[in-house]
Protein backbone atom coordinates (compact mmCIF):
# COMPACT_ATOMS: atom_id res chain seq x y z
CA UNK A 1 0.00 0.00 0.00
CA UNK A 2 1.19 3.49 -0.84
CA UNK A 3 1.05 4.92 2.68
CA UNK A 4 3.08 2.02 4.09
CA UNK A 5 5.78 2.52 1.45
CA UNK A 6 5.79 6.23 2.23
CA UNK A 7 6.21 5.72 5.98
CA UNK A 8 9.10 3.30 5.38
CA UNK A 9 10.91 5.64 2.97
CA UNK A 10 10.26 8.95 4.74
CA UNK A 11 13.44 9.00 6.91
CA UNK A 12 15.65 8.34 3.88
CA UNK A 13 13.76 10.95 1.85
CA UNK A 14 14.33 13.58 4.51
CA UNK A 15 18.03 12.74 4.64
CA UNK A 16 18.32 13.09 0.87
CA UNK A 17 16.46 16.40 0.98
CA UNK A 18 19.39 18.02 2.77
CA UNK A 19 21.68 17.48 -0.23
CA UNK A 20 21.76 19.72 -3.32
CA UNK A 21 19.62 18.41 -6.16
CA UNK A 22 20.80 18.65 -9.79
CA UNK A 23 17.16 19.12 -10.77
CA UNK A 24 17.24 22.58 -9.21
CA UNK A 25 19.88 23.82 -11.69
CA UNK A 26 18.50 25.71 -14.73
CA UNK A 27 18.55 23.59 -17.88
CA UNK A 28 20.53 26.11 -19.90
CA UNK A 29 23.39 25.91 -17.40
CA UNK A 30 23.56 22.16 -17.93
CA UNK A 31 23.37 22.32 -21.71
CA UNK A 32 25.74 25.28 -22.03
CA UNK A 33 23.26 27.46 -23.90
CA UNK A 34 19.95 29.18 -23.38
CA UNK A 35 16.75 28.17 -25.08
CA UNK A 36 15.35 30.79 -27.43
CA UNK A 37 11.79 31.03 -28.82
CA UNK A 38 11.27 29.56 -32.27
CA UNK A 39 8.59 32.17 -33.00
CA UNK A 40 11.05 34.91 -33.94
CA UNK A 41 12.83 32.81 -36.55
CA UNK A 42 9.96 30.98 -38.24
CA UNK A 43 7.14 33.52 -38.49
CA UNK A 44 7.02 35.90 -41.40
CA UNK A 45 4.84 38.98 -41.46
CA UNK A 46 3.25 39.91 -44.76
CA UNK A 47 -0.13 41.24 -45.83
CA UNK A 48 -2.86 38.64 -45.36
CA UNK A 49 -4.70 37.60 -48.54
CA UNK A 50 -8.50 37.88 -48.63
CA UNK A 51 -10.13 35.44 -46.23
CA UNK A 52 -11.58 32.19 -47.58
CA UNK A 53 -14.35 32.18 -44.97
CA UNK A 54 -14.98 31.67 -41.28
CA UNK A 55 -13.78 28.80 -39.09
CA UNK A 56 -15.93 28.01 -36.05
CA UNK A 57 -14.57 25.54 -33.50
CA UNK A 58 -15.77 24.18 -30.18
CA UNK A 59 -13.00 23.43 -27.70
CA UNK A 60 -13.88 20.57 -25.38
CA UNK A 61 -12.31 19.03 -22.29
CA UNK A 62 -10.78 20.83 -19.34
CA UNK A 63 -8.90 24.12 -19.50
CA UNK A 64 -5.63 22.55 -20.61
CA UNK A 65 -7.30 20.62 -23.43
CA UNK A 66 -9.11 23.80 -24.44
CA UNK A 67 -5.81 25.68 -24.53
CA UNK A 68 -4.32 23.08 -26.87
CA UNK A 69 -7.44 23.21 -29.05
CA UNK A 70 -7.20 26.99 -29.35
CA UNK A 71 -3.56 26.78 -30.45
CA UNK A 72 -4.46 24.13 -33.02
CA UNK A 73 -7.38 26.25 -34.24
CA UNK A 74 -5.04 29.18 -34.91
CA UNK A 75 -2.79 26.89 -36.95
CA UNK A 76 -5.73 25.43 -38.91
CA UNK A 77 -7.11 28.90 -39.63
CA UNK A 78 -3.73 29.82 -41.10
CA UNK A 79 -3.64 26.64 -43.21
CA UNK A 80 -7.08 27.43 -44.62
CA UNK A 81 -6.53 31.19 -44.80
CA UNK A 82 -9.74 31.40 -42.77
CA UNK A 83 -11.00 33.94 -40.28
CA UNK A 84 -11.15 32.29 -36.87
CA UNK A 85 -14.19 33.01 -34.72
CA UNK A 86 -13.29 33.23 -31.02
CA UNK A 87 -13.51 29.60 -29.87
CA UNK A 88 -16.61 28.41 -28.07
CA UNK A 89 -16.19 26.16 -25.03
CA UNK A 90 -18.11 22.92 -24.71
CA UNK A 91 -19.95 22.69 -21.40
CA UNK A 92 -17.90 20.01 -19.66
CA UNK A 93 -19.93 17.40 -17.80
CA UNK A 94 -17.42 17.43 -14.92
CA UNK A 95 -16.62 21.12 -14.47
CA UNK A 96 -20.01 22.49 -15.60
CA UNK A 97 -18.39 25.85 -16.25
CA UNK A 98 -20.36 28.10 -18.61
CA UNK A 99 -17.53 30.64 -19.03
CA UNK A 100 -17.00 32.15 -22.47
CA UNK A 101 -13.64 32.72 -24.16
CA UNK A 102 -13.54 36.34 -23.03
CA UNK A 103 -14.26 35.38 -19.41
CA UNK A 104 -11.10 33.30 -19.19
CA UNK A 105 -8.74 34.89 -21.73
CA UNK A 106 -7.97 38.46 -22.75
CA UNK A 107 -9.86 38.40 -26.03
CA UNK A 108 -8.65 41.76 -27.35
CA UNK A 109 -5.02 40.83 -26.65
CA UNK A 110 -5.54 37.50 -28.43
CA UNK A 111 -6.90 39.20 -31.55
CA UNK A 112 -4.26 41.92 -31.60
CA UNK A 113 -1.32 39.53 -31.12
CA UNK A 114 -2.42 37.37 -34.04
CA UNK A 115 -3.63 40.09 -36.41
CA UNK A 116 -0.58 39.97 -38.71
CA UNK A 117 -0.82 36.20 -39.05
CA UNK A 118 -4.44 35.08 -38.60
CA UNK A 119 -7.68 37.04 -38.66
CA UNK A 120 -9.76 36.56 -35.51
CA UNK A 121 -13.23 37.96 -34.81
CA UNK A 122 -15.29 37.75 -31.65
CA UNK A 123 -18.39 36.55 -33.48
CA UNK A 124 -19.70 35.90 -36.96
CA UNK A 125 -20.66 39.04 -38.90
CA UNK A 126 -24.40 39.65 -39.02
CA UNK A 127 -24.72 38.90 -42.74
CA UNK A 128 -22.88 35.58 -42.40
CA UNK A 129 -24.80 34.59 -39.29
CA UNK A 130 -28.07 35.33 -41.10
CA UNK A 131 -27.17 32.81 -43.81
CA UNK A 132 -27.33 30.13 -41.13
CA UNK A 133 -30.49 31.46 -39.41
CA UNK A 134 -28.33 32.85 -36.59
CA UNK A 135 -27.79 29.28 -35.39
CA UNK A 136 -24.23 27.99 -35.09
CA UNK A 137 -25.53 24.42 -35.25
CA UNK A 138 -26.77 25.09 -38.79
CA UNK A 139 -23.18 25.53 -39.99
CA UNK A 140 -21.78 22.34 -41.54
CA UNK A 141 -19.84 20.33 -38.96
CA UNK A 142 -16.88 18.68 -40.69
CA UNK A 143 -16.48 15.95 -38.02
CA UNK A 144 -12.72 15.98 -38.44
CA UNK A 145 -10.78 13.00 -37.09
CA UNK A 146 -8.13 13.37 -34.42
CA UNK A 147 -4.64 14.38 -35.60
CA UNK A 148 -5.77 15.13 -39.15
CA UNK A 149 -3.01 16.06 -41.58
CA UNK A 150 -2.40 19.29 -43.43
CA UNK A 151 -3.49 17.62 -46.67
CA UNK A 152 -6.82 16.59 -45.13
CA UNK A 153 -7.66 20.19 -44.29
CA UNK A 154 -6.61 21.43 -47.72
CA UNK A 155 -8.38 18.66 -49.65
CA UNK A 156 -11.52 18.11 -47.56
CA UNK A 157 -12.21 21.17 -45.42
CA UNK A 158 -11.04 24.01 -47.67
CA UNK A 159 -13.43 23.21 -50.57
CA UNK A 160 -16.40 23.28 -48.19
CA UNK A 161 -15.15 26.51 -46.65
CA UNK A 162 -14.96 28.14 -50.08
CA UNK A 163 -18.39 26.80 -51.01
CA UNK A 164 -20.29 27.70 -47.84
CA UNK A 165 -18.36 30.65 -46.45
CA UNK A 166 -18.15 29.06 -43.00
CA UNK A 167 -17.47 25.62 -41.54
CA UNK A 168 -17.61 24.25 -38.03
CA UNK A 169 -15.48 21.62 -36.32
CA UNK A 170 -16.95 20.29 -33.10
CA UNK A 171 -15.56 18.79 -31.04
CA UNK A 172 -12.13 20.25 -31.72
CA UNK A 173 -9.68 18.36 -29.54
CA UNK A 174 -6.35 17.15 -30.97
CA UNK A 175 -7.69 17.72 -34.47
CA UNK A 176 -4.36 18.70 -36.05
CA UNK A 177 -1.35 16.43 -36.54
CA UNK A 178 1.94 17.33 -34.89
CA UNK A 179 3.86 16.90 -38.14
CA UNK A 180 3.01 20.13 -39.94
CA UNK A 181 5.38 22.73 -41.49
CA UNK A 182 7.53 24.63 -39.01
CA UNK A 183 5.85 27.95 -39.76
CA UNK A 184 2.48 26.43 -38.82
CA UNK A 185 3.87 25.00 -35.60
CA UNK A 186 5.35 28.41 -34.88
CA UNK A 187 1.80 29.79 -34.97
CA UNK A 188 0.84 27.25 -32.35
CA UNK A 189 3.66 28.61 -30.22
CA UNK A 190 2.64 32.21 -30.86
CA UNK A 191 -0.90 31.44 -29.74
CA UNK A 192 0.25 29.50 -26.70
CA UNK A 193 3.01 31.73 -25.34
CA UNK A 194 1.99 35.20 -26.44
CA UNK A 195 -1.59 35.46 -27.70
CA UNK A 196 -3.27 33.51 -24.90
CA UNK A 197 -3.29 35.63 -21.76
CA UNK A 198 -5.73 35.30 -18.88
CA UNK A 199 -8.41 37.94 -18.49
CA UNK A 200 -7.71 40.84 -16.15
CA UNK A 201 -9.78 39.54 -13.18
CA UNK A 202 -7.93 36.23 -13.31
CA UNK A 203 -4.54 37.97 -13.58
CA UNK A 204 -5.33 40.15 -10.57
CA UNK A 205 -6.36 37.11 -8.52
CA UNK A 206 -3.21 35.26 -9.60
CA UNK A 207 -0.98 38.19 -8.63
CA UNK A 208 -2.60 38.31 -5.20
CA UNK A 209 -2.06 34.58 -4.71
CA UNK A 210 1.59 34.84 -5.74
CA UNK A 211 2.18 37.78 -3.39
CA UNK A 212 0.60 35.83 -0.56
CA UNK A 213 2.74 32.76 -1.24
CA UNK A 214 5.92 34.83 -1.35
CA UNK A 215 5.07 36.46 1.99
CA UNK A 216 4.32 33.09 3.55
CA UNK A 217 7.63 31.69 2.26
CA UNK A 218 9.95 34.05 4.12
CA UNK A 219 11.97 31.16 5.55
CA UNK A 220 12.86 30.03 2.02
CA UNK A 221 13.62 33.47 0.62
CA UNK A 222 10.23 33.78 -1.03
CA UNK A 223 10.62 30.56 -3.01
CA UNK A 224 7.61 28.30 -3.24
CA UNK A 225 6.13 25.53 -5.31
CA UNK A 226 2.43 25.13 -6.11
CA UNK A 227 1.05 21.74 -7.09
CA UNK A 228 -2.41 21.04 -8.49
CA UNK A 229 -2.81 17.32 -7.95
CA UNK A 230 -5.70 16.97 -10.44
CA UNK A 231 -6.52 13.69 -8.75
CA UNK A 232 -10.24 13.89 -9.36
CA UNK A 233 -12.88 11.42 -10.45
CA UNK A 234 -12.80 12.09 -14.19
CA UNK A 235 -8.99 12.00 -14.39
CA UNK A 236 -8.70 8.79 -12.35
CA UNK A 237 -11.50 7.15 -14.32
CA UNK A 238 -10.07 8.10 -17.72
CA UNK A 239 -6.61 6.80 -16.80
CA UNK A 240 -7.97 3.25 -16.27
CA UNK A 241 -5.49 2.84 -13.42
CA UNK A 242 -5.99 0.97 -10.15
CA UNK A 243 -4.97 2.48 -6.81
CA UNK A 244 -5.38 1.42 -3.19
CA UNK A 245 -9.18 1.38 -3.33
CA UNK A 246 -11.41 -1.64 -2.88
CA UNK A 247 -13.73 -3.30 -5.40
CA UNK A 248 -16.43 -0.70 -4.72
CA UNK A 249 -14.11 2.07 -5.86
CA UNK A 250 -13.17 0.12 -9.00
CA UNK A 251 -16.86 -0.26 -9.87
CA UNK A 252 -17.40 3.44 -9.22
CA UNK A 253 -14.60 4.25 -11.67
CA UNK A 254 -16.13 1.93 -14.29
CA UNK A 255 -19.44 3.75 -13.87
CA UNK A 256 -17.71 7.12 -14.15
CA UNK A 257 -16.04 6.06 -17.41
CA UNK A 258 -19.35 4.98 -18.87
CA UNK A 259 -21.10 8.12 -17.64
CA UNK A 260 -18.46 10.45 -19.01
CA UNK A 261 -17.43 8.72 -22.25
CA UNK A 262 -20.44 6.53 -23.13
CA UNK A 263 -19.01 3.33 -24.52
CA UNK A 264 -15.50 4.57 -25.36
CA UNK A 265 -13.92 2.04 -23.00
CA UNK A 266 -16.29 -0.82 -23.89
CA UNK A 267 -15.71 -0.90 -27.63
CA UNK A 268 -14.86 -4.30 -29.16
CA UNK A 269 -11.13 -4.90 -29.09
CA UNK A 270 -10.49 -2.27 -26.43
CA UNK A 271 -8.11 -3.71 -23.83
CA UNK A 272 -7.69 -2.02 -20.46
CA UNK A 273 -4.39 -2.92 -18.80
CA UNK A 274 -3.89 -0.97 -15.54
CA UNK A 275 -0.48 -2.53 -14.88
CA UNK A 276 0.82 -1.50 -18.31
CA UNK A 277 -0.59 1.99 -17.81
CA UNK A 278 1.34 2.36 -14.58
CA UNK A 279 4.57 0.98 -16.05
CA UNK A 280 4.28 3.46 -18.92
CA UNK A 281 3.77 6.41 -16.58
CA UNK A 282 0.16 7.05 -17.57
CA UNK A 283 -1.37 7.01 -14.09
CA UNK A 284 -2.10 10.30 -12.30
CA UNK A 285 -0.11 10.52 -9.09
CA UNK A 286 -2.11 9.98 -5.92
CA UNK A 287 -1.55 12.57 -3.16
CA UNK A 288 0.68 10.21 -1.19
CA UNK A 289 2.78 9.56 -4.31
CA UNK A 290 3.22 13.28 -4.93
CA UNK A 291 4.57 13.71 -1.43
CA UNK A 292 7.06 10.91 -2.04
CA UNK A 293 8.47 12.94 -4.94
CA UNK A 294 8.34 16.48 -3.59
CA UNK A 295 10.72 16.37 -0.58
CA UNK A 296 13.76 15.15 -2.52
CA UNK A 297 13.54 17.99 -5.01
CA UNK A 298 12.01 20.90 -3.19
CA UNK A 299 11.63 20.43 0.55
CA UNK A 300 14.72 22.45 1.44
CA UNK A 301 14.12 25.03 -1.26
CA UNK A 302 10.51 26.07 -1.15
CA UNK A 303 7.24 26.19 0.67
CA UNK A 304 4.72 23.85 -0.94
CA UNK A 305 1.09 24.70 -1.64
CA UNK A 306 -1.08 21.85 -2.86
CA UNK A 307 -4.47 22.64 -4.38
CA UNK A 308 -6.98 19.84 -4.06
CA UNK A 309 -10.18 19.38 -5.98
CA UNK A 310 -13.09 17.04 -5.14
CA UNK A 311 -10.87 13.98 -4.69
CA UNK A 312 -12.42 10.64 -3.87
CA UNK A 313 -11.91 7.22 -2.35
CA UNK A 314 -9.51 5.61 0.10
CA UNK A 315 -6.50 6.60 -1.97
CA UNK A 316 -7.25 10.24 -1.18
CA UNK A 317 -6.91 9.90 2.58
CA UNK A 318 -4.70 12.80 3.68
CA UNK A 319 -4.48 11.90 7.35
CA UNK A 320 -1.08 10.29 6.79
CA UNK A 321 0.47 13.20 4.90
CA UNK A 322 3.15 15.01 6.88
CA UNK A 323 1.91 18.57 7.32
CA UNK A 324 5.42 20.03 7.61
CA UNK A 325 5.99 19.24 3.92
CA UNK A 326 2.68 19.96 2.24
CA UNK A 327 0.33 22.86 2.90
CA UNK A 328 -2.99 21.65 1.55
CA UNK A 329 -5.81 23.91 0.42
CA UNK A 330 -9.12 22.59 -0.83
CA UNK A 331 -10.24 23.89 -4.22
CA UNK A 332 -13.77 25.28 -3.94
Amino acid sequence: RSHLVFERLLPEMRALASRPSPLMAPHYKKSGKRWVPCIRKRLTQSALPPSNGFLVIEANGGLNQQRISICDAVAVASLLNATLVSPAFHLNSVWRDSSKFGDIFDEDHFIETLRKHVRVVKELPENVSAQFDHNISSILNMRTKAFSSQSYYLEKVLPKLLELGAVRIAPFSNRLANSVPSNINALRCLANYEALRFSEPIRILADNMVDRMIKKSALTGGKYMSVHLRFEEDMVAFSCCIYDGDWKENIAMENARERGWRGKFRRPGRVINPEANRRNGRCPLAPIEVEMLVPRNCFEYARIATLLGPVRGTVTNFSKLSKDILNCYIQE
